[in-house]
């Protein structure tokens, strides 16, 4: 394992994780009309998940022996909810790809890749998780849109 490389793919994935900590909290910021109570709770929720994460994976590198960034990547914001939600989906899928590259650097180190797998599977629920709320709320807008036109 190269793990000067490793280490700077898990500062990659770490750095997109504290994107994540606050895209998503400015969304649970400004998400409103109805859809408030829906998604606010949601947005805050997936916020404290990438907050959990970036602390995993920056004691992993500081016990590896790098050093975790501080930094973030730029933050992709919107009043709409359904941008929010395409943001999110865009960031989750990010992530599940961030997560794969570093375990394919790290394939020979078997706990290192248990560990990073676990987190991977919650992106990737993330990602299906927000599939299935994006598919179901253009649903919605389209019969709302229908409704009204008639």
């Amino acid at each position: 394992m190269n793990l000067p490389k490793v280490i700077d793919l898990l500062n990659d994935v770490l750095r997109h994780e504290w994107t994540g900590v606050a895209q998503y909290s400015q969304a649970g910021f400004v998400v409103q009309g109805i859809w408030r109570e829906v998604y606010a709770s949601k947005f805050f929720k997936s916020a404290e998940e990438s907050f959990g994460h970036a602390k995993l994976i920056g004691d992993k590198i500081v016990a590896l022996g790098g050093v975790p960034v501080a930094e973030r990547n730029p933050v992709k914001q919107s009043i709409d909810v359904q941008q929010l939600l395409e943001y999110g989906l865009e960031f989750e899928s990010k992530a599940v790809e961030l997560y794969t590259k570093v375990l394919e650097a790290c394939a020979d180190d078997r706990p290192l890749v248990i560990f990073l797998e676990g987190i991977l599977l919650e992106e990737q629920e993330g990602v299906d998780d927000l599939t299935k709320i994006i598919r179901e709320y253009r649903a919605i807008q389209t019969t709302s849109r229908v409704a009204q036109a008639s």
